[in-house]
């Protein structure tokens, strides 16, 4: 990645991926592509709407004991049985990809095709059947834009939700209207994470919090009537520093939880990508310090402030060495106990593979080999850190889930305190 980073102050172009050219070989053979057959009899029912009308704001302790009976059901005891199940493919956490559509054109985001389809009813109805029978009580909701159909993301939550499942809404924000909020709360969404880069829109950064603001401050206020909680994803990048700092007080100012990454060129190939040179957002080798300092200014936050994050304190440490081509050896857990579910049903372990041809199998009828992903990990990690999968393979410990679970029921489980 330093080498990457190097051509881009130099002016030359981007390589198109990260990852070791064998590797890249492995895992776009060209292969016939799994195939989910469609059953178009297969619908999601109608939500009812309002379940609840005119909610009356829970307490505080109503929401606390709320959101720790929601967490236990939807984290706890499933990261157990995942450890007694232990040779089984258990996703505590899996993403479900309704859409690879967006209506914004962040320049560092590889993450949305506007040529792909989105996802089918009977797809969404039949993955989140088969998650709930190999144990898994969480399910994010992935773009693209997932909120570009809002009906279609409001009959998922309803139907997860009355499954004790924990759903997950990571979205721009821009279609998230007041009524579409009203909607998801009441039918029992259990987070929003609300992707924001910059305070002020700006051509290479459209995830901005003005243009939103009106629907934010909606979204803060109604969190007690219906239970969910909200958090900041936050992209650090070269022409963003300040608003990161920004935007981190807005949270703490909101009570709610931050989460950072620190921007990369794409790890894999991704033809449909059209902003890999002459790129603002890139980090440069003259960024390490800024970027390093600004780390230390949110640690110490979270710290001696008790600002609420996400980012376990070792993964904001090693974002540091991540810019530099120097990961360290980490935890990934995707393909065991996280996945991802394309828009056409297929398969993948994570994120970054999405566009890879190799075939990992269906919905229902999985093909992951533990041998196969530990070989791909041994070079894809060191290009990787994922704060989803870092996370995650990094609290896949019993002390330390323990020690998580006490201390969210110690701050009302209204988000991460204090990071792991």
């Amino acid at each position: 990645m330093a080498e990457i980073q190097e051509n881009l102050e130099a002016g030359s172009s981007a390589q198109p991926f990260r990852i070791d050219q064998k590797l890249h070989q492995i895992l776009y053979k060209a292969e016939a592509a799994p195939r989910l057959e469609p059953m178009p009899q297969e619908v999601l029912p109608e939500p009812v709407y309002p379940q609840k009308p005119d909610p009356v704001p829970m307490t505080r302790k109503e929401y606390q004991k709320f959101n720790a009976i929601r967490t236990w059901k939807s984290w706890g005891s499933p990261y157990f049985k995942s450890r007694w199940h232990s040779s089984d493919l258990r996703p505590i956490i899996p993403y479900l990809f309704t859409e690879w559509k967006c209506n914004l054109d962040c320049h560092y985001c590889w993450s949305y095709n506007n040529a792909v389809k989105g996802m089918t009813e009977d797809v969404a109805k039949r993955s989140i059947d088969w998650l709930h029978s190999i144990g898994s009580r969480v399910l994010a909701l992935m773009g693209g834009e997932p909120l570009l159909r809002p009906k279609f993301i409001h009959k998922i939550v309803d139907y997860s939700a009355k499954r004790d499942i924990f759903v997950y809404l990571p979205t721009n924000g821009r279609l998230m209207k007041p009524d579409v909020i009203d909607r998801l709360g009441d039918a029992g969404i259990a987070t929003f994470n609300l992707a924001v880069d910059s305070v002020k829109e700006r051509k290479s950064l459209p995830k901005a919090l003005d243009p939103i603001r009106p629907y934010f401050d909606y979204l803060v206020k109604r969190q007690h009537h219906y239970g969910y909680s909200v958090m900041f994803n936050i992209n650090i990048c070269h022409n963003n520093m300040d608003d990161v700092k920004e935007l981190t007080e807005i949270a703490h100012d909101n009570g709610i939880a931050t989460d950072y990454h620190v921007n990369e060129t794409p790890m894999m190939e991704q033809t449909h990508f059209k902003h890999l040179n002459e790129n603002q957002t890139y980090l440069t080798p003259d960024d390490w310090p800024k970027v390093d300092a600004l780390l230390d200014y949110l640690q110490d936050l979270r710290v001696n402030k008790g600002y609420k994050m996400a980012n376990p304190t070792q993964h904001m440490e090693d974002m540091k060495l991540l810019m530099r081509g120097q990961v360290p050896p980490w935890q990934c857990r995707a393909g065991q106990n996280s996945l991802i579910i394309r828009t056409d049903g297929s398969l993948a372990p994570c994120f970054p593979m999405y566009s890879a041809t190799h075939d990992w199998g269906t919905v229902g009828n999985h093909k992951f080999e533990v041998k196969q992903l530990d070989d791909m990990k041994v070079e894809c990690t060191k290009h990787c850190l994922s704060t989803c999968n870092y996370i995650l393979g990094y609290c896949y410990d019993n002390m330390r889930v323990i020690s998580w679970g006490l201390k969210q029921a110690m701050h009302g489980f209204k988000g991460a305190s204090n990071g792991f």
